[in-house]
Protein backbone atom coordinates (compact mmCIF):
# COMPACT_ATOMS: atom_id res chain seq x y z
CA UNK A 1 0.00 0.00 0.00
CA UNK A 2 1.13 3.29 -1.07
CA UNK A 3 1.12 6.53 0.82
CA UNK A 4 -1.93 8.04 -0.82
CA UNK A 5 -3.99 4.68 -0.32
CA UNK A 6 -3.53 4.66 3.77
CA UNK A 7 -4.87 8.31 3.96
CA UNK A 8 -7.75 7.44 1.85
CA UNK A 9 -10.97 6.90 4.40
CA UNK A 10 -12.47 3.41 4.24
CA UNK A 11 -16.37 3.31 3.89
CA UNK A 12 -15.84 1.32 7.57
CA UNK A 13 -14.04 4.10 9.07
CA UNK A 14 -16.67 6.51 7.84
CA UNK A 15 -18.80 4.37 9.19
CA UNK A 16 -17.37 4.25 12.56
CA UNK A 17 -17.11 8.23 13.07
CA UNK A 18 -20.85 8.83 11.78
CA UNK A 19 -21.64 6.51 14.78
CA UNK A 20 -18.82 7.69 17.65
CA UNK A 21 -20.37 11.76 16.92
CA UNK A 22 -24.12 10.84 17.08
CA UNK A 23 -24.51 10.70 20.40
CA UNK A 24 -22.79 14.16 20.77
CA UNK A 25 -24.36 15.58 18.56
CA UNK A 26 -28.27 13.92 19.58
CA UNK A 27 -27.18 15.67 22.98
CA UNK A 28 -26.33 18.74 21.42
CA UNK A 29 -29.75 19.29 19.64
CA UNK A 30 -31.72 17.97 22.38
CA UNK A 31 -30.23 20.64 24.96
CA UNK A 32 -30.17 23.45 22.33
CA UNK A 33 -34.56 22.25 22.04
CA UNK A 34 -35.05 21.58 25.50
CA UNK A 35 -33.57 25.20 26.54
CA UNK A 36 -35.25 26.96 23.60
CA UNK A 37 -38.77 26.04 24.62
CA UNK A 38 -38.01 26.76 28.40
CA UNK A 39 -36.91 30.94 26.55
CA UNK A 40 -39.70 30.68 24.63
CA UNK A 41 -42.10 29.96 27.36
CA UNK A 42 -40.74 33.02 29.21
CA UNK A 43 -38.86 31.06 32.01
CA UNK A 44 -35.74 31.79 31.40
CA UNK A 45 -33.68 34.92 32.71
CA UNK A 46 -36.60 36.60 33.07
CA UNK A 47 -35.61 39.31 35.63
CA UNK A 48 -37.19 40.76 38.81
CA UNK A 49 -40.35 42.78 37.97
CA UNK A 50 -41.21 44.94 40.78
CA UNK A 51 -44.27 46.74 41.23
CA UNK A 52 -44.76 48.92 44.59
CA UNK A 53 -48.06 50.26 45.39
CA UNK A 54 -50.93 50.93 48.93
CA UNK A 55 -48.36 53.13 50.30
CA UNK A 56 -49.81 54.52 53.57
CA UNK A 57 -47.52 56.11 56.71
CA UNK A 58 -49.01 56.97 60.23
CA UNK A 59 -50.00 60.61 61.11
CA UNK A 60 -47.68 61.52 63.64
CA UNK A 61 -49.11 61.69 67.87
CA UNK A 62 -49.18 65.05 68.61
CA UNK A 63 -45.92 66.79 68.03
CA UNK A 64 -43.29 63.96 66.97
CA UNK A 65 -42.65 63.95 63.62
CA UNK A 66 -41.74 60.06 64.11
CA UNK A 67 -43.73 57.71 62.06
CA UNK A 68 -43.72 54.55 60.34
CA UNK A 69 -44.80 53.76 56.34
CA UNK A 70 -45.88 50.52 54.65
CA UNK A 71 -46.15 49.32 51.26
CA UNK A 72 -47.19 46.37 49.38
CA UNK A 73 -43.79 45.05 47.06
CA UNK A 74 -44.75 42.09 43.84
CA UNK A 75 -42.66 40.91 41.89
CA UNK A 76 -43.92 39.44 38.89
CA UNK A 77 -40.52 38.45 37.30
CA UNK A 78 -39.15 35.06 37.31
CA UNK A 79 -35.72 36.19 39.59
CA UNK A 80 -35.56 37.17 43.38
CA UNK A 81 -34.73 40.87 44.09
CA UNK A 82 -33.82 42.48 47.27
CA UNK A 83 -35.23 45.69 48.85
CA UNK A 84 -31.94 47.11 50.29
CA UNK A 85 -33.03 50.29 52.03
CA UNK A 86 -35.60 53.23 51.99
CA UNK A 87 -35.13 57.43 51.06
CA UNK A 88 -37.61 60.04 51.35
CA UNK A 89 -36.68 63.70 50.67
CA UNK A 90 -39.73 64.78 53.02
CA UNK A 91 -37.75 62.72 56.08
CA UNK A 92 -34.21 63.34 57.72
CA UNK A 93 -33.82 59.75 58.36
CA UNK A 94 -35.34 56.58 56.90
CA UNK A 95 -35.12 52.83 57.99
CA UNK A 96 -36.39 49.78 57.39
CA UNK A 97 -37.19 48.38 60.28
CA UNK A 98 -38.84 44.62 61.67
CA UNK A 99 -41.08 44.85 65.36
CA UNK A 100 -41.15 41.36 66.53
CA UNK A 101 -42.57 40.45 70.21
CA UNK A 102 -40.60 39.47 72.95
CA UNK A 103 -40.98 36.76 75.34
CA UNK A 104 -42.82 39.18 77.95
CA UNK A 105 -45.49 39.81 75.45
CA UNK A 106 -43.46 43.20 74.60
CA UNK A 107 -42.82 44.47 71.01
CA UNK A 108 -39.27 45.38 70.30
CA UNK A 109 -38.39 47.07 66.71
CA UNK A 110 -35.01 46.40 65.07
CA UNK A 111 -33.30 47.89 62.01
CA UNK A 112 -33.79 45.43 58.69
CA UNK A 113 -30.68 44.62 56.25
CA UNK A 114 -32.03 43.92 52.88
CA UNK A 115 -34.90 42.11 52.79
CA UNK A 116 -36.15 39.67 49.67
CA UNK A 117 -38.99 39.84 47.51
CA UNK A 118 -39.61 36.07 46.22
CA UNK A 119 -39.89 35.76 42.38
CA UNK A 120 -43.57 35.95 41.27
CA UNK A 121 -44.04 36.39 45.16
CA UNK A 122 -45.43 39.40 47.50
CA UNK A 123 -43.58 41.28 50.34
CA UNK A 124 -46.69 43.02 51.94
CA UNK A 125 -45.38 45.48 55.20
CA UNK A 126 -47.74 45.47 58.33
CA UNK A 127 -47.52 47.61 61.86
CA UNK A 128 -46.23 43.97 63.30
CA UNK A 129 -44.15 42.89 61.11
CA UNK A 130 -41.51 45.06 58.74
CA UNK A 131 -41.86 48.48 58.20
CA UNK A 132 -40.28 51.98 56.97
CA UNK A 133 -39.00 53.71 60.16
CA UNK A 134 -39.14 58.05 59.38
CA UNK A 135 -38.55 61.14 60.84
CA UNK A 136 -40.14 63.75 59.08
CA UNK A 137 -39.09 66.89 57.86
CA UNK A 138 -41.92 68.68 58.35
CA UNK A 139 -45.41 68.40 59.80
CA UNK A 140 -47.82 66.42 58.08
CA UNK A 141 -51.95 65.89 57.85
CA UNK A 142 -53.94 63.02 57.16
CA UNK A 143 -54.73 62.51 53.65
CA UNK A 144 -51.11 64.14 52.91
CA UNK A 145 -48.63 62.04 50.26
CA UNK A 146 -45.09 61.83 51.05
CA UNK A 147 -42.66 60.37 48.40
CA UNK A 148 -40.50 57.52 49.34
CA UNK A 149 -37.56 56.06 46.92
CA UNK A 150 -37.44 51.99 47.42
CA UNK A 151 -34.18 50.91 46.52
CA UNK A 152 -33.72 47.08 45.10
CA UNK A 153 -30.29 45.29 43.98
CA UNK A 154 -31.04 44.58 40.41
CA UNK A 155 -34.28 46.54 39.59
CA UNK A 156 -33.01 49.57 41.17
CA UNK A 157 -34.78 52.28 42.22
CA UNK A 158 -38.70 52.57 42.53
CA UNK A 159 -39.99 55.91 43.09
CA UNK A 160 -43.56 56.02 45.03
CA UNK A 161 -45.79 57.94 47.31
CA UNK A 162 -47.57 56.94 50.78
CA UNK A 163 -50.96 58.74 51.58
CA UNK A 164 -50.98 59.47 55.61
CA UNK A 165 -53.35 58.19 57.57
CA UNK A 166 -54.46 57.82 61.12
CA UNK A 167 -53.35 54.91 62.81
CA UNK A 168 -56.07 52.37 62.66
CA UNK A 169 -57.00 53.27 60.00
CA UNK A 170 -56.86 51.21 56.06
Amino acid sequence: MTGTAAARPTRRRLTEAARAALAPVAACALALGGLAAWTASGAAGSPARIEVSAGRMYLPFGGSRESAAFFRVANSGGDHDQLTGVTSPAASGVMLGRNTATDGNAATMRGAGPVTVAAGGTLEMAPRGLDVMLTLREPVRAGDRVPFVLHFRRSGPVRVSAVVVRPGAG
